[in-house]
């Protein structure tokens, strides 16, 4: 016999224009409702995320047919394997659609036969046991051993009842089909159909009478679940299958980290910042309904895991909740003040999210509207530290005239006396004023001299890079700051900026451009690495050292710069012994989001759950690349009581140690 099926067998093709008649229903339902939904999408400010749309189409297919995002975690497998196994049973489906209601009734053409039929059957039987099987690991992970922080709702409930009903039910139907046709008369085609034959089996004594009344009862009962599916998408989390889709293409495509410029000169705005719904964007209302709310961010965050408010899951559930419920009530009361204060813009939340979705600009927003609006601020250190960046160019209050005094004996050009420099070495406050960090400023300027480069600073000229001020919401202070900045820059013809401060580098590499600077701007671990891969710079002992290497945020997850630093620590003869939260899943230091400014009053210090993290791994020596990771891990090591049983080196240390002079 050949190998093939009767479509349709046993309910006939009587069922197809009720059938028809649900499916056209359910899909009218789901358009109507979100069309619905998009209206509350549309309370917010207008947004381009359609254009490019080939490189959005590629992100989103990557995405969604990859599980490229949903395979950052391990739960990730269960999702990414029930999908593909959901997605060849849709694809089976469409299959017979294509056969049996188009290309037979009108061509006579069947393809669902032999050979292809054979690798069909089994292909869907496999894909379903693994959608069950993948499903099962989801209600065991949900419902018994359930991680911490995991928020299990009606939706979850209904979710995975409904799933199952569908999946069994699919092979149930099987069953009874192969237990009435394949079994007696091709047992060898039943073999194709491993999942279905164990069914089959289950049946095989039933009264023939009964295997086909039971096949056409579950038939109508599989059609009615796979309906109630259909059905269902718009009112619970199934809605992500669309919006978390459509997110991936509605990816932002600007450097990671880039925030929106407001025109602070614009005197028609009725205000600054995000305080209500309306002042959202479109996006942002969005990602509230593509959120599976898998907690991944939320167990990424630092602040989080340190007993602050903070979860970047129910802050992007809390503006969601707002948008559909109540838009006009007051956004940052919802959150909370605290929430927002406690982020230190790591983007370990966006990094993880498998949905796409954007945190850290929405808490930037809100904090804008607190400062720039209400002109409340985390406490009143962060207020002086304000005041110092105004009056002075650094928020520690130090004198602008001595910023470059730390560099007075050391083989370095002012640029006002002299600008034919091959790099300006944008210092920052912390290696102009701060001790420890001023070791790092020299070790760099003694480097790029013996590797034969001329290197010019600002001095006195030179002024914060505002990014601590723009983080907290000041955005007319870092706007002020900038502008200074760069037009000191522009002044003296620079054509290369390398800078030892992670924050400085994405500022003025990334932020500075919409005011205007359009110049090179390195990191100085990418810089040396170059210097000792082309020989300008020599090793000249290998002296063992054992340490850990921490990320830091802003040229990790912010810039992707994880191999460089590694791989001159190793050329330099170390150990490295990685911390259990390293490269894209670095744990923060605690100083970012302008958090180096302002008292942490609230749960665990980040610093110090970072450093015992390093304590861990077994060595004595913890290397940064950051003046602000820095100065963080050594207030940590003291308050951990680790101070002399672990130091603190920057890279730039280790370097200088062991390069020929």
């Amino acid at each position: 016999m050949e190998a093939t099926r009767q479509i349709y067998w046993n309910v006939g093709h009587g069922v197809l224009i009720p059938m028809y008649l649900l499916a056209i229903l359910a899909i009218g339902s789901i358009v109507y409702n979100f069309i619905k939904r998009s209206a509350v999408y549309k309370q917010g400010k207008s947004l381009d995320r359609y254009s490019d749309w080939p490189d959005r189409l590629n992100i989103a297919l990557k995405n969604v047919l990859g599980q490229v995002k949903v395979l950052n975690s391990p739960a990730g497998i269960f999702h990414a394997f029930f999908f593909w196994g959901f997605l060849i049973l849709v694809i089976g489906t469409t299959l017979v659609f294509i056969q049996t209601d188009f290309l037979h009734p009108l061509f006579g053409i069947i393809f669902l036969k032999g050979t292809f039929y054979k690798i069909f059957s089994l292909a869907l039987d496999i894909a379903g046991f693994v959608a069950i099987v993948m499903l099962l690991g989801f209600l065991i992970r949900r419902f018994i051993f359930k991680p911490k922080g995991l928020e299990t709702t009606k939706d979850d409930y209904i979710m995975h009842g409904l799933l199952f009903a569908i999946l069994i039910t699919g092979f149930v139907i099987e069953g009874f089909r192969m237990a009435a046709t394949e079994l007696n008369q091709n047992p060898e085609l039943a073999k194709w159909s491993p999942i279905g034959l164990l069914f089959a089996k289950a049946y095989v004594n039933m009264p023939e009478s009964t295997l086909l009344a039971m096949h056409k009862s579950f038939w109508w009962i599989h059609l009615l679940l796979v309906m109630g599916f259909f059905v269902s998408i718009p009112f619970i989390k199934f809605r992500h299958i669309l919006t978390t889709s459509a997110n991936y293409f509605f990816t932002d495509l600007r450097r990671k980290g880039s925030i929106d410029t407001i025109d602070m000169e614009n005197e028609e705005a009725e205000s600054f910042g995000v305080s209500k719904v309306a002042e959202l964007t479109w996006k942002d209302i969005f990602d509230s309904d593509a959120c599976t709310k898998c907690k991944r961010c939320q167990d990424r965050c630092p602040a989080y895991n340190t007993d602050k408010p903070l979860s970047p899951m129910k802050l992007i559930a809390d503006i969601g909740d707002v948008a559909f419920n109540s838009p006009d009530a007051n956004l940052i009361e919802k959150v909370s003040k605290d929430v927002l204060w406690s982020c230190t813009t790591c983007r370990a939340c966006q990094e993880i999210c498998p949905a796409n979705i954007e945190h850290v600009n929405k808490i930037i927003d809100m904090r804008r509207n607190l400062v720039l609006m209400e002109g409340e601020f985390p406490g009143e250190e962060v207020m002086l530290a304000m005041d110092n960046m105004e009056v002075n160019g650094n928020p520690m209050g130090m004198g602008f005239a001595s910023r470059g005094d730390f560099a007075k004996d050391l083989n370095v050009k002012l640029l006002a006396e002299d600008s034919n420099v091959d790099i300006m070495y944008f210092v920052g406050c912390y290696a102009s004023f701060d001790k420890r960090n001023q070791k790092i400023a020299k070790n760099f300027i003694e480097l790029c001299n013996l590797a034969g480069i001329k290197v010019g600073i600002l001095g006195k000229e030179e002024k914060c890079c505002g990014e601590p001020a723009r983080k907290l919401g000041n955005e007319y202070l870092y706007q002020t700051l900038a502008s200074e900045n760069i037009e000191k820059i522009k002044k003296y013809n620079v054509k290369k900026i390398v800078t030892t401060c992670p924050h400085c580098l994405n500022t003025l590499g990334r932020d500075y451009k919409d005011l205007g600077l359009e110049i090179e701007v390195e990191h100085y671990t990418t810089y040396l690495h170059k210097l000792l891969n082309t020989g300008k710079l020599k090793i000249s002992n290998k002296e063992a050292l054992e340490c850990t290497y921490h990320d830091s945020c802003y040229i990790g997850r912010y810039m992707d710069i994880y191999d460089e630093p590694r791989e001159i620590l190793s050329a330099l003869g170390a150990e490295i012994k990685e911390m259990k939260r390293s490269k894209a899943e670095s744990f923060c230091c605690g100083a970012g989001g302008g958090r180096i400014i302002a008292e942490e009053n609230i749960g665990e210090k980040i610093s110090v759950k970072r450093v015992k993290m390093a304590e861990e791994t077994g060595v004595e020596t913890l290397i940064s690349n950051c003046p602000f990771c820095m100065t963080m891990f050594e207030d940590g090591l003291k308050m951990a009581e680790l101070d002399g049983k672990m130091k603190v080196k920057d890279l730039s240390e280790v370097l200088i140690e062991r390069v020929e002079k």
